[in-house]
């Protein structure tokens, strides 16, 4: 499993036209499953995002996670996360998991951060998606749940 957390002021995504999920100050987690993922990848994934420390403490230090500042998580599924584009200029997605499985833990990853008391909100997925935000630094963080980077 793969994402792309950005600290975000404020993010939304519209399916067309219509809002389907907005947050204020929090993070933007693009996510992909791959092939081979199962629980233990969603789990570990899930728990990097809520407890990543990019947050300022009073200090301006990044120490603080979402759940110390109690932000919003907007998560929107990202299948392109699997592109391998190191042969030719047409990427492949074939290490990406199948849309029902991919769903799945896409749908149970926003859940396991939703158990932590955050307020979530999601895209929908498999839909041609225009996500707006503020990122805030910038601050992007990459996880991969084979610890690859």
């Amino acid at each position: 499993m793969r994402a792309v957390v950005q600290r975000v002021a404020d993010a939304r995504v519209t399916v067309d036209g219509r809002t389907c999920g907005r947050i204020q100050e929090g993070l933007l987690v693009y996510l992909g499953v791959a092939a081979g993922d199962e629980q233990q990848d969603l789990r570990y994934t899930a728990e990097k995002v809520v407890n990543l420390r990019i947050f300022p403490d009073s200090n301006g230090k990044m120490n603080l996670s979402v759940l110390d500042t109690g932000g919003g998580v907007l998560v929107v599924s990202q299948f392109t996360l699997y592109g391998d584009a190191r042969q030719g200029r047409r990427p492949s997605y074939t290490a990406a998991a199948a849309p029902d499985k991919a769903r799945l833990l896409y749908e149970n990853f926003a859940e396991q951060i939703r158990s932590h008391g955050l307020h979530v909100e999601t895209g929908q997925f498999a839909a041609r998606m225009e996500v707006q935000y503020t990122n805030i630094g910038p601050v992007t963080i990459l996880l991969d749940s084979t610890k690859l980077f």
